[in-house]
């Protein structure tokens, strides 16, 4: 009987002005809504800011809101989390992941790491708040490069968890780094094949892409660059076609911006919406109603968890400036 009682609380009537509700809870929480580029387009337009996960990090950072709604996944909330421990953190729904996150437990990168004694480690953002708590540095696809370019070159570096961000990041520095090898699930989906095949049908359109595809797409990519990256690109390109080898989900504020342009979302290996992020379409209209009239589910961690975990994102934010 409890569990049907609770089912019916969180049913939402389909004639509720969702948008319109999401708005007035925004007002009555003194609340801000940070969502992710790979967010529904619904929900990008609600929000107060979107971006990749460095200017949601800084956004995050800086805002004197008294809760901070976070529609994107998990690892990005523990981030808003780790910089505002007075502040309450939702996520509209606890199972929005990361394959990347996921296939990086910190027990076991810990013990990677014992392997290589005097070597420092740089953990892309997308990870646990576990993993940052044992890691030197945090980065993110837009500045990895700059941050390893800050690193003295006797220091030996392990970097972790995308090994193709790793790749990307040792090719454009130059610097040797050992790499975990985890990959991004959304990103290792695109057929180099049908992108090949996809280019000789549009000979105009420049093929984009995020470091977290595999090197053979990106050796064939005009341009490479983070989520961010990507739509500063297209918005400053003479070109007018693109094909988009990254999560779908950008090619609404690319859309946008750029109304007279063209975009074409590169395409999986199978037929499926693989190149769709499922973690990503776990948050709805829907859920972020609910996660904000009944203010969960919440973002908590051990405080000695956060205080370490503080630390290496910190000097990510000021290496960034």
């Amino acid at each position: 009987m409890e569990n049907q009682d609770l089912l019916q609380e969180r049913r939402v009537s389909p004639l509720l002005d969702l948008v319109s509700e999401i708005k007035s809870l925004k007002q009555k929480l003194n609340a801000v809504i940070l969502a992710h580029y790979y967010q529904e387009s619904e929900i990008q337009d609600l929000a107060d800011f979107i971006g990749d996960s460095l200017q949601l990090s800084q956004q995050a950072e800086k805002t004197d809101a008294d809760v901070i709604v976070f529609a994107g996944v998990h690892f990005m909330a523990e981030t808003a989390k780790i910089l505002n421990p007075g502040k309450q953190v939702l996520l509209p729904d606890l199972n929005a992941g990361c394959s990347l996150a996921e296939g990086c437990p910190a027990e076991l990168l810990q013990k990677f790491r014992d392997r290589y004694p005097g070597h420092i480690l740089i953990s892309y953002i997308n990870c646990s708040a576990a993993v940052k708590a044992i890691s030197d540095i945090i980065c993110t696809s837009s500045n990895a490069v700059k941050i390893v370019n800050q690193i003295p070159e006797d220091q030996g570096i392990i970097f972790a968890p995308d090994r193709n961000l790793g790749r990307y990041v040792m090719k454009m520095s130059g610097r040797k780094m050992v790499l975990w090898e985890g990959a991004c699930i959304v990103h290792e989906t695109f057929s180099e094949k049908k992108i090949l095949r996809l280019r000789l049908g549009n000979p105009d359109a420049l093929l984009i892409a995020h470091p977290e595809c595999e090197e053979p797409v990106l050796e064939k990519a005009d341009f490479i660059g983070s989520t961010s990256g990507l739509l500063n690109y297209v918005t400053t390109s003479e070109a007018t076609e693109f094909i988009v080898a990254t999560e779908p989900g950008i090619i609404h504020q690319m859309e946008l911006k750029n109304p007279s342009k063209k975009f074409i979302p590169a395409p999986p290996e199978s037929g499926c919406s693989c190149n769709e992020c499922p973690y990503m379409k776990l948050n709805t209209l829907e859920k972020l109603y609910l996660c904000m009239r009944d203010r969960k589910p919440e973002i908590t961690m051990e405080e000695e968890v956060r205080i370490r975990a503080l630390k290496p994102l910190k000097r990510m934010l000021e290496m960034s400036k």
